[in-house]
């Protein structure tokens, strides 16, 4: 799917317009919370994990509304694990290039070229796109990437704004790293990547933008087919799937969890990306652990929601 045209000024003018009405920043009475309310809640979430990396992203300002450890997470190049599959999922399903009615079986036991990628989940009937997502069901989106062609990835991947240094660390006058990714060449490794394993490495920053560029793709177009798929997947995620943690701080939230090993050792470190509340998103959400696995960082996420504005205004 081709990125949104920023050529002509009357499309930035008209995306605008869609993204403030969307995000009702066009109203006085929905302007975004103090950023330090978000502050406070993201430093009660750090006392339960000192070591993550947290952000609070507003969706449609595009601005940092508050961060723990911002310098690291400016630096930290780690796997995204399965926080890839919302964004290229999306993007299949606009492009017609996946059928989300299709239904897979999963065997639980995935191996792709020596990784072993078993899923977590519980056993269940073949998945369609929105319980695969729920689910996070690793089988199901080996097979999706099957239907990429090489170079086709990152053709996918860079309109998010994924693989691209963001900007946002010079608020805080930070250097940043930009994401390290090398084309999949064969079906393997493409499965590899899609599946945020091998041959990707992403900053908390970058992780931040795409899933605000997914934020207003599901504004911009709630009735599409793919809008109404991942975000039912991804609503249902954060409710009772793979990153139910995360529902549990008050608030209704929308992500994904992710789990990876570092390239330097076998330690896993564990993601959280959603988007809140979930009916009508104003921040995107960002948790990056270290030491831990996806579970992990969406419990940091409802520590971090049920002290924020949107609990607490």
């Amino acid at each position: 799917m081709a990125p949104v045209p920023h050529t002509f000024p009357v499309h930035g003018i008209i995306r605008s317009i869609v993204i403030a009405v969307a995000f009702g920043t066009l109203s006085a009475s929905s302007a975004p919370n103090p950023a330090s309310g978000w502050q406070f809640a993201v430093e009660r979430a750090a006392h339960t994990a000192p070591e993550a990396r947290i952000l609070v992203l507003d969706i449609g300002a595009g601005r940092l509304l508050a961060s723990h450890r911002l310098s690291e997470a400016a630096r930290t190049l780690a796997a995204p694990g399965s926080t890839l599959k919302p964004l290229a999922l999306y993007e299949l399903i606009t492009a017609g290039r996946w059928n989300p009615d299709r239904r897979v079986a999963c065997n639980r036991k995935l191996v792709v070229a020596g990784h072993s990628l078993a899923c977590t989940h519980p056993p269940a009937p073949p998945f369609d796109a929105r319980e695969a997502l729920t689910w996070s069901c690793n089988s199901y989106f080996a097979e999706v990437a099957r239907e990429l062609e090489p170079g086709e990835l990152g053709r996918l991947l860079r309109p998010t704004g994924l693989l691209s240094v963001t900007g946002l660390a010079n608020q805080a006058e930070s250097t940043e790293a930009a994401a390290i990714f090398r084309e999949p060449t064969n079906s393997d490794s493409t499965r590899l990547s899609l599946l945020g394993v091998e041959s990707i490495r992403i900053t908390p920053l970058e992780l931040a933008t795409a899933y605000r560029w997914l934020a207003l793709e599901l504004a911009a177009h709630p009735n599409s087919q793919a809008a109404q798929v991942v975000r039912g997947g991804i609503e249902d995620s954060a409710s009772f799937g793979m990153a139910r943690q995360a529902g549990l701080g008050g608030v209704p939230v929308a992500g994904k969890t992710g789990t990876a090993e570092s390239a330097a050792s076998s330690e896993a470190h564990g993601w959280f990306a959603g988007i809140a509340p979930a009916e009508k998103p104003q921040v995107v959400v960002v948790v990056y652990l270290p030491a831990g696995r996806g579970a992990d960082a969406a419990h940091v996420a409802a520590e971090l929601l049920s002290h924020s504005p949107l609990v607490h205004p």
